[in-house]
């Protein structure tokens, strides 16, 4: 574990969000988890945390990894923006955290510090990391997997408690297998966080999105090279602002229930049902990465045995943990409880509550347009029209602006509480790409 200034790592807080009254007869129950870390209990949370020895922050290490390929000289402002960007990230990095920059082709090469070695962040390094950064030249192919392998030696070489990567391509991951990429991301997931960035127009955007999903990081473009710099900034402080890794949740349910689905929904959506690692009788662990100072929604969806009217039971247990390499988990100290209580009160068992119907809204959202880009890639204008149109309906009525602003670039909108829609004839590529890269970002219910 990483050792921490503060006498605590944050404070987990659960708060479970549902209607918990089913109609006679009814299995299928509901709930919106909301898990909140304030940093080092300085907030008023009443949940108890585990104590660390004071005086040291918690310790970090990062690998940079910066694309190389001969396509970033095309134009000349990608490779020097790429330079600007990680040199703009170095400097963000705090004071005592291991670091090393990658070049990537289609293999992938120690910039610096190099000998398999992290170098710890100072004044000296710092400039040394830069100078190294401004030999960099665009040459070769692209074999991201080499990229990210590279990555998890030297952040594994480092006893630290948070290990993250920042990884920025430009293009397509021609020089290897689908399968390798796949590999690779199966053998890293656990093992360290990773944001990844597509820079220009040239790249695809369900490989970079897939490298994300599998590292719990962020996915994101940046269509101009000029904005790199402050993007990988944002990204460098968020990293340095985490503060306890491989937090896992943990959902215990009895006997003759089964999960259907676990699902972050909020800041962006996640899957995470598959994700499952089984942790005692009748209890799986999700894993959600790193945690600062920061609050996330959860979608849990549980069957329970249909019960009499009258009945009540405790559908799942929902708590926070850090699974530990013996087996063992530490506890995080807070935990939720998901109900189930059967009535033949209509009113009360066919009302959706507002959180639940807020994400399954915004689920639907990420989908629609999946679907409705695919479709317009196909040719299928109809379909792409109707899917986007619905889109637009849902934005409108959960009040996703900024989703609404990226899909009135791709479609003209008519009457967005019908979601009567208009294909536009010609759309900017970065446009589709951004509406696409940002399709499961989703706004928060006001509870």
């Amino acid at each position: 574990m990483a050792n921490f200034a503060k006498s605590n790592v944050p404070q987990f807080s659960v708060d479970v969000y549902q209607n918990e009254y089913l109609p006679e007869g009814g299995s299928e129950v509901n709930a919106i988890v909301t898990v909140s870390a304030t940093g080092g209990g300085t907030t008023g949370s009443t949940v108890s945390a585990p104590v660390y020895p004071p005086g040291r922050r918690p310790s970090a290490a990062v690998a940079l990894m910066v694309d190389c390929s001969g396509s970033m000289d095309y134009p000349p402002a990608k490779m020097l923006g790429a330079r600007d960007a990680t040199a703009a990230a170095i400097d963000a990095l705090r004071d005592g955290t291991f670091f090393a920059v990658i070049g990537g082709t289609h293999v992938a090469t120690e910039v610096y510090p190099g000998a398999g070695r992290l170098a710890v962040a100072d004044a000296i390094t710092r400039e040394q990391a830069k100078q190294a950064l401004r030999r960099l030249s665009a040459g070769g192919g692209t074999a991201i997997g080499t990229w990210l392998r590279l990555a998890d030696r030297l952040l594994s070489s480092a006893d630290v408690g948070i290990r993250h990567g920042i990884l920025l391509t430009d293009g397509r991951n021609e020089h290897e297998s689908a399968q390798d990429l796949r590999a690779t991301l199966d053998a890293c997931a656990g093992r360290f966080t990773c944001d990844a960035r597509g820079v220009g127009t040239d790249w695809e955007v369900k490989e970079v999105t897939a490298i994300a999903s599998a590292l719990l990081g962020t996915a994101d473009i940046v269509a101009d090279p000029a904005g790199l710099a402050a993007d990988f900034t944002q990204m460098m402080e968020t990293a340095m602002g985490k503060e306890v890794a491989d937090v896992a949740l943990r959902v215990w349910t009895p006997v003759g229930t089964a999960i259907r689905f676990v699902k972050q929904v909020a800041p962006s959506m996640e899957d995470l049902t598959d994700r499952r690692t089984e942790a005692g009788p009748r209890a799986g662990d999700y894993p959600t990465g790193s945690w600062g100072d920061e609050s996330r929604d959860y979608h849990l969806c549980v069957t329970v045995p249909p019960a009499g009217l009258g009945r009540e039971m405790l559908a799942a247990r929902v708590s926070l943990v850090i699974p530990q390499t013996d087996g063992s988990a530490q506890s995080l100290g807070a935990q939720g409880l998901v109900r189930a209580v059967w009535t033949d009160d209509m009113a009360a068992s066919t009302s959706i509550n507002a959180q639940v119907a807020h994400y399954t809204g915004q689920a639907e959202l990420a989908q629609v347009i999946q679907k409705g880009l695919d479709l317009r890639k196909a040719g299928d204008f109809d379909e792409a029209t109707a899917k986007l149109g619905r889109a637009v309906q849902l934005a409108s009525a959960s009040g996703n602006a900024d989703t609404a602003k990226l899909l009135a670039k791709v479609v003209d909108v008519v009457d967005a509480a019908t979601g009567t829609v208009r294909l536009k004839t010609r759309v900017a590529e970065a446009d589709e790409m951004t509406l696409e890269t940002r399709s499961t970002k989703t706004v928060r219910v006001k509870k």
